[in-house]
C-alpha cells in the first residue's frame, strides 16, 4: 500500500494520538477561518457580525454536504486499505472526488442564484440582508474548492497521514489572517474574498502534494466516469453523515430565526458567534472521532476487534477530560470568552449566558461524536444519523415552547443544551445494545 501507514499493528494510544492531534489542528484551523472573520468583522459592530453569521450557518451547511466525501473517503478507502485491497483505494478515491465536485457545482450555484430569498428567512433589517446576500454571493463562488479539499482530507486521513492535511490547511488559514484586514479595510470588500483566496490555496496544494509529490496508492486519477458499485457505497456511507449535518444546519437556520424573533439582531449574533466559539469543544472531540472512524476502519476490516475496543475506551476518556475543561470554562468564564470575538458590552454579556448554558451539555456532545466515530469505522453510518436528526429535530418546538412559557431567547438557548444531552445518553445506550454484534 504505497505512501499508506498500517494501523492494524503497533501501539494503540500513540497511534490515535498521532492520527487525532493533527486532525484537531486541522479542525481548528478550519474553526479559526470563521472566528478569525468574526473577530475582525466584530470591530465593524454586531450588525456586521449578525449579516456575516447569517452566511456563516450556510456556509456550515456546504461544509456539512461535503461530509459526503469526506467521510466517504475515510471509511470506503480506510477499508480498502486495511483489506490490503489497493485497486479499490484508487478507486474510491477518484470516485470520492469526482463526485464531490458534481456535487459542489450544483450547490454552489443553486444559492448564488437564489441567494436573496434564502438571506430573506432569517427576517434582517435591509442592509444587513443586502451586505450578507453580497457576502454569501462570493462564497458560494469557492464550494468546489472547499468540496475537493474536504475529500482530499479524507483520503489522507483514511492513509493514516493526517498531518499533511493539517499543515497544508495551516498554510491557507495564514493567508486568510493575513488578508482579511486588507480586503476589509483596504478593498471594503469584506472577508470573502480572503477566504476565497486561501480555499484555492488549499486545494492547489492538495493537487500538487498527490500529483507530483507523494503518488499516493501509487497514484490516482481526480475525474472518472462514475461506475455503479463505487458511488453506492460512497453514498451509503456518506449520505446519512452528510444528511444530518445538514438538517442541522436548516434546523439552526429556523432556530436563528427563532433567535432573531425573541432577541433581534443581537440574539441572532450570540447564536452564530457563540456557535463559532462552541466549536472550540466540537472540533476537538471531532478529531479524536475522526481519527477513531480512521483506526477503526481499518482494524475492523482486518477482524482486528480487540484493537477496535481498545481504541473506543482510550478516545473515550480521553474526551471525557476535555469535555468536563470545557464546561468549567464555558460555565465560569463565558462572558470573557465571548468578548474576544465581539467586544460590545450587550454583546458579550448575551454571549456570556448562551455559553453558560450550553456549557451544562459538554459532556454528553463529547459522548456522541465519540459514538459517531465509532460507528462510521465499522460502516455504519445510519444510527448517528437518526439520533442527530431526531433530537436536533426537537429543537425547533422546544425552543418555541420555552421561549413563549416566559423563557425568551433563554429557551432557545435551553432547547440546544437539552437535546444535546440527550443525543448523547442515546448514542451510548444504541451502540451498547449492538456492540455484541458489531464486534461478532
Amino acid at each position: 500500500m504505497q505512501g499508506t501507514k498500517n494501523l492494524t499493528q503497533g501501539p494503540i494510544k500513540r497511534q490515535l494520538f498521532n492520527l487525532a492531534l493533527p486532525i484537531m489542528g486541522t479542525s481548528f484551523i478550519q474553526m479559526a477561518y470563521s472566528i478569525t472573520d468574526m473577530a475582525w468583522v466584530g470591530r465593524l459592530g454586531s450588525e456586521a457580525v449578525a449579516a456575516i453569521g447569517a452566511v456563516g450557518i450556510l456556509t456550515w451547511m456546504t461544509n456539512s454536504i461535503s461530509l459526503l466525501n469526506k467521510v466517504g473517503s475515510e471509511v470506503s478507502v480506510g477499508q480498502s486499505i486495511g483489506a490490503r485491497n489497493e485497486e479499490d483505494a484508487r478507486n474510491y478515491s477518484s470516485h470520492n472526488l469526482t463526485i464531490a465536485l458534481i456535487i459542489s457545482v450544483c450547490w454552489g450555484l443553486l444559492l448564488f442564484v437564489f441567494a436573496h430569498p434564502i438571506i430573506g428567512v432569517y427576517k434582517l433589517e435591509a442592509p444587513i440582508a443586502e451586505s450578507a446576500v453580497e457576502y454569501l454571493r462570493i462564497v458560494s463562488t469557492a464550494f468546489p474548492f472547499i468540496f475537493l479539499s474536504a475529500a482530499f482530507t479524507g483520503i489522507h486521513n483514511a492513509a493514516g497521514l493526517s498531518k499533511i492535511p493539517f499543515y497544508i490547511s495551516g498554510t491557507g488559514l495564514i493567508i486568510n489572517m493575513i488578508l482579511d484586514p486588507v480586503f476589509i479595510f483596504v478593498f471594503d470588500m469584506g472577508t470573502a474574498g480572503a477566504a476565497w483566496l486561501s480555499q484555492a490555496t488549499v486545494c492547489a496544494i492538495f493537487v500538487y502534494q498527490l500529483k507530483w509529490r507523494s503518488r499516493l496508492l501509487g497514484g490516482f486519477s481526480f475525474f472518472v466516469r462514475l461506475k455503479k458499485n463505487y458511488s453506492q457505497r460512497i453514498l451509503q456511507l456518506g449520505l446519512p453523515v452528510a444528511m444530518l449535518n445538514t438538517l442541522f444546519a436548516i434546523i439552526n437556520i429556523f432556530m436563528a430565526r427563532t433567535a432573531s424573533t425573541y432577541g433581534g439582531h443581537i440574539g441572532l449574533m450570540t447564536l452564530t458567534a457563540g456557535g463559532q466559539i462552541e466549536a472550540i469543544a466540537w472540533n476537538t472531540s471531532q478529531g479524536f472521532s475522526t481519527a477513531l472512524s480512521a483506526f477503526v476502519a481499518q482494524n475492523y476490516a482486518a477482524s482486528e476487534k480487540n484493537r477496535v475496543l481498545e481504541a473506543y475506551h482510550t478516545t473515550l476518556k480521553m474526551t471525557t477530560v476535555f469535555g468536563i475543561l470545557c464546561t468549567l470554562l464555558f460555565v465560569f468564564y463565558g462572558s470573557e470568552v465571548f468578548s474576544l470575538i465581539v467586544p460590545q458590552k450587550e454583546a458579550f454579556e448575551a454571549g456570556g449566558i448562551f455559553l453558560r448554558i450550553d456549557g451544562y451539555s459538554m459532556l454528553f456532545m463529547m459522548l456522541e461524536i465519540t459514538m459517531q466515530g465509532l460507528f462510521y469505522g465499522t460502516g455504519r453510518t445510519v444510527p448517528p444519523a437518526i439520533i442527530s436528526i431526531t433530537f436536533n429535530s426537537l429543537r425547533i418546538p422546544m425552543a418555541i415552547v420555552l421561549s413563549a412559557m416566559g423563557l425568551g431567547i433563554v429557551g432557545v438557548w435551553w432547547a440546544i443544551s437539552i437535546s444535546s444531552m440527550l443525543k448523547g445518553i442515546v448514542s451510548f445506550i444504541w451502540f451498547r445494545a449492538l456492540q455484541k454484534k458489531i464486534l461478532k
